[in-house]
């Protein structure tokens, strides 16, 4: 069972907690004052390092303490507007510590069940706005040496400020690839949540997963803001092809290359989704032409009718149409 730290509890001489933010099976995160900057407000998030049975030797404490170090120093160096900045990372007894700024603000699950309480639908537009920030940010993360991995993008973990910015928050998930591409290190790990995970990231950190992964979490957390509930999970989706239901159904706002580009990003395969996150948002903001969507993910057409058909079925109606037009123009003679 995890021990909560309580408000007032200082840690590293220097961060005293204020108040627990979240909390979930790797951890926590809490809200902070640092002591040492008067003023500053920052978030900690606590992992508990994945250990097995057998990881209780000294030896192997430290393999995992090191992991870490070595993951959270790549995160103290990222470096972008729409990510908190990690700013320190220590370890207390078997317990590892992100310090990261605080970033005020709703994220988007709220957002998102607050207009379903209004009767209302987050639009294209706005969600658009927000996915090419996201994509902003995934860009630079996939692109660092070795690149970054989030492996938990979804809606509770993208915050709007009250500046109207987005922010992608928790890096608690995130995941490095090593050069060759065979191995990973991964301490601050997971799994990821069922709905937003892509069928290669089922396997934890056993699967091969690249930049596609996250591209595949970001279009099924667009999937969720657009018609307000998560797309069918990619087992399922993978038992069950051509089940995923059309985004514009449920949300008119939605034009057919939005609908088109989400579903591309959600392809089972990651060969036939966007490649990188710059050709997903050139994807979206119309700059490069629609790649044809798998068999799979069609988007079935409304059923259209021949005119025999509808004339069979409304026989009646046109016969009387026809006749009232006939009286009419008589009328118009007299």
């Amino acid at each position: 069972m995890q021990n909560i730290l309580e408000p007032g509890t200082v840690l590293r001489k220097r961060y005293e907690i204020l108040e627990l933010v979240g909390q979930g099976g790797m951890g926590a995160i809490y809200k902070a004052s640092d002591r040492r900057l008067e003023g500053r407000v920052c978030a900690i998030k606590e992992i508990l390092p994945h250990l097995t049975e057998n990881s209780t030797s000294e030896e192997e404490l430290e393999q995992v303490a090191e992991q870490f170090r070595t993951e959270a120093s790549t995160l103290a160096r990222l470096d972008h507007p729409r990510l908190p900045k990690v700013s320190d990372y220590f370890s207390n007894g078997s317990r590892e510590y992100l310090v990261m700024d605080y970033v005020p603000g709703r994220d988007l699950q709220e957002i998102l069940h607050e207009k379903q309480r209004q009767n209302e639908i987050l639009t294209e537009e706005q969600v658009v706005e927000w996915a090419i920030q996201l994509l902003d940010a995934l860009d630079y993360l996939h692109i660092q040496d070795p690149p970054v991995l989030h492996r938990d993008i979804k809606p509770s973990n993208i915050k709007l400020t009250p500046r109207s910015e987005i922010k992608l928050v928790d890096f608690g998930l995130v995941k490095l690839l090593q050069q060759d591409d065979t191995r990973t290190v991964t301490v601050v790990q997971g799994r990821g949540t069922v709905a937003y995970t892509p069928l290669e990231q089922y396997g934890g950190d056993t699967g091969f997963t690249d930049a596609r992964s996250d591209l595949y979490s970001l279009a099924a957390t667009l999937y969720h803001l657009l018609v307000g509930t998560p797309p069918i999970d990619a087992k399922e989706r993978f038992l069950r092809p051509g089940s995923l239901p059309p985004i514009g159904a449920a949300n008119p706002t939605v034009t057919p290359r939005i609908e088109r580009v989400i579903f591309q990003a959600l392809s089972m395969h990651p060969n036939e989704r966007p490649q990188t996150a710059r050709e997903m948002r050139d994807l979206l903001i119309g700059s490069k032409p629609l790649p044809q969507l798998p068999h799979a993910l069609q988007i079935q057409p409304l059923p259209k009718l021949s005119w025999r058909k509808v004339f069979q079925q409304n026989q009646a109606l046109i016969g009387v149409t026809l006749g009232l037009l006939v009286i009419a123009t008589v009328i118009s003679l007299l």
